[in-house]
């Protein structure tokens, strides 16, 4: 059932590059937003939001099957923004006609601004300014209820206002950064449009979440916590740590892909910092065992979260009679990747362990906290939980970890290479000082063996692929631009120091295309 958003706004997703992007500029403003594919007018009436915004989209209106839109809901009084596709698809709800452009129009344009008020209040008449376009439609005519707001020179109506019903449209983007003056425009309709009440905050989010798992556990019942050690699960755990005190033990598994020396730093952490309840289980050669062969990565993800289950399962038997909850640290990018937000037919990017990689038999319900929060959302929360930097400034680690950096077959020599390759490189991202400046940096075993010469004799021997991105939330992301000697010292030191490798190459691929992770 969807959550009440009578202080949030509804984003129905129509399919848009973007659509995440919206609902992260929403949030930077604290107020509250869903994702949801488009719904129904009973289904929009339920949540009772407080405004609604219409993502862009791919389609064109016209195209059989496209999306579209009851056009009841701009009669609902609901202040309702389309973007894109969404404009168009408001436009034709209130009689207007939106036809193919003589061109499509791609990247940076220039809008006039006719009316300053509403959606452009702090604009002056006549003024010119920057936005991101990308269509291959426009709107060509409006009812006389609406009022052209702004035009450019490939789009006669670049937005519009109908006061009467409280929608408006625009054909840019504003939610990204290529719109520089897009935040005042979502401001203008957050605030002065829908009255929304900037409350969205780590503190009132952990109010709201403590009484929300007291209330679903109740006075008697336990949970088990399944900690990894990373930022995601940490924050979980003392999240629920807060609301349920010692009726909450975490379990931290070690699965043998952890980083080097790791599982020492997690147990010290959580058991002598935190104070929680730890139980560490050494389940390497479990893991071990049950990825022997295995080379698809969808596969080792989906075993991976099952053993995850098992060692659950087994470790719940000495914790209480009475564990009926598992606790995850599962995020917004996570629920996002792994299935379509728009509810259709969309590829699913990769399966998280902790999403669509466990058992449907699962012996316990689901308490996933850090669900609707995107990564500098759950910073900000772990700050404000108490958390030491050392856990909430850590860059990100994949549940199922090295076994999803080493392509391939996953052995004990494969491990040894990458986990001391990749400790090599975070040392030296640390001592160049660049770790805080990067969002995730990582090495990664390739299947391939290359040609060297090493100490006068020919080598075949492994490559090291590494990767360092900068990002805000996961969603996007762009490579790191390392200083040459930097990457050139790293590299050095890679192949000198861990036998087996003589080759080291960097990834400049960004987000999409390609994805963070390489599997």
């Amino acid at each position: 059932m969807m959550a009440d958003l009578s202080n949030g706004i509804l984003i129905l997703d129509y399919g848009s590059q973007y659509t995440q992007l919206i609902a992260r500029r929403v949030r930077e403003m604290h107020v509250y937003c869903e994702i949801r594919p488009p719904q129904s007018l009973d289904e929009i009436r339920q949540c009772h939001p407080r405004g609604i915004i219409l993502s862009g989209g791919p389609n064109s209106v016209y195209e059989e099957g496209a999306p579209q839109l009851d056009p009841a809901v701009v009669d609902l009084g609901i202040p309702t923004l389309g973007v894109c596709y969404g404009m168009y698809l408001i436009a034709l709800a209130v009689g207007g006609k939106v036809e193919a452009a003589g061109e499509r129009e791609y990247g940076r344009a220039e809008i006039e601004i006719k009316n300053p008020d509403g959606l452009f209040d702090g604009f002056d008449a006549g003024e010119r300014a920057q936005v991101w376009m990308s269509h291959g439609d426009r709107v060509t005519a409006l009812p006389d209820t609406c009022l052209l707001a702004a035009c450019s020179a490939n789009s006669p109506i670049a937005a519009f206002a109908d006061p009467g019903r409280r929608v408006f449209g625009v054909q840019f983007h504003p939610e990204v950064a290529h719109t520089p003056r897009g935040g005042e425009i979502l401001r203008n309709f957050l605030f002065s449009s829908c009255g929304c009440v900037p409350d969205w905050t780590a503190g009132h989010f952990i109010q709201e979440q403590v009484q929300a798992i007291r209330d679903r556990v109740g006075p008697n019942r336990r949970a088990i916590c399944g900690l990894s050690g990373g930022v995601d699960s940490a924050v979980a755990a003392v999240l629920v740590h807060r609301a349920l005190g010692d009726r909450l033990t975490c379990i931290f598994v070690d699965h043998g892909f952890l980083r080097l020396h790791e599982g020492h730093q997690v147990d010290r952490i959580f058991r002598s910092h935190l104070g929680i309840d730890l139980r560490t289980i050494d389940a390497s050669e479990r893991f071990l065992a049950r990825l022997a062969g295995v080379e698809d990565p969808e596969e080792k993800r989906r075993i991976i979260g099952h053993t995850f289950i098992d060692v659950f399962e087994d470790a719940a038997k000495h914790v209480d009679d009475d564990v009926g909850f598992l606790v995850q640290g599962t995020l917004y990018p996570d629920v996002i990747e792994s299935m379509s937000p728009r509810g259709g037919p969309s590829v699913t990017i990769k399966t998280h362990h902790n999403v669509g990689g466990l058992r449907p038999d699962l012996p316990f319900e689901l308490i996933e906290p850090l669900r609707e929060l995107f990564k500098d959302e759950v910073r900000h929360v772990g700050r404000e939980l108490g958390l030491p930097e050392e856990i909430v400034g850590r860059h990100p680690f994949p549940g199922p970890g090295l076994a999803v950096r080493i392509l391939g077959q996953v052995t004990r020599e494969a491990l040894r290479m990458l986990q001391r390759a990749d400790a090599i490189y975070l040392e030296e991202i640390r001592e160049a000082g660049l770790y805080d400046d990067i969002w995730q940096a990582f090495a990664v075993l390739l299947p391939v063996q290359a040609v060297g010469v090493m100490g006068d004799s020919r080598t075949y021997e492994n490559v090291i692929a590494l990767r360092a991105v900068t990002s805000t939330d996961g969603m996007t992301a762009d490579w790191y631009p390392f200083p040459s000697d930097v990457v050139g010292r790293i590299a050095n030191r890679i192949i000198n120091e861990v036998d087996g490798v003589n080759r080291v190459v960097y990834d400049v691929s960004s987000k999409p295309p390609a994805t963070i992770e390489w599997e």
